[in-house]
């Protein structure tokens, strides 16, 4: 019997919303876990492996005293598509980046879109690549070490 297509969708946003809290946490081995056997796809030639996601989020964000971006990543205008029979998905959403810091007024610093594969591997969903394309780019110095797209 085929897997339940709405538990599918719903562990589906789950992993999404998984990426943004661990982005927001700054919990940068926990994301390259998320992306175990993933591609993820930025504005950087595409990343891959086990360490390399890790990594790249500790070259490219600014950590503060708190061990966190001092982020929130909200996700919306999820669409998301399974092929039970297949063991594959796909999502497409929105993304908006806000940020706030003791002399940074609570303010959006990026959005943009996620387009997002996924496959089911003995059982469960996991990410195969996200892609992400920031269309609108605020103040990002104090969320970027380098001249980035947001994540």
């Amino acid at each position: 019997m085929p897997a339940d297509p709405s538990s599918s969708h719903r562990t589906i946003e789950n992993l999404i919303a998984r990426y943004a809290e661990l982005v927001d946490d700054g919990d940068f081995a926990g994301l390259d876990a998320l992306f175990a056997g993933a591609t993820f796809v930025g504005s950087a030639a595409p990343v891959s492996g086990r360490g390399e996601i890790e990594k790249m989020f500790r070259e490219t964000l600014i950590v503060y005293g708190d061990g966190t971006p001092r982020t929130q990543h909200v996700t919306t205008n999820l669409a998301i598509e399974v092929d039970e029979e297949a063991g594959t998905a796909t999502a497409r959403s929105y993304v908006t980046v806000l940020q706030a810091l003791p002399d940074l007024p609570l303010q959006p610093i990026a959005a943009g879109r996620y387009q997002d594969r996924f496959e089911r591997r003995d059982g469960r969903w996991r990410f195969l690549e996200r892609r992400v394309r920031i269309n609108l780019v605020g103040d990002v110095s104090r969320h970027l070490r380098q001249a980035a797209a947001p994540a």
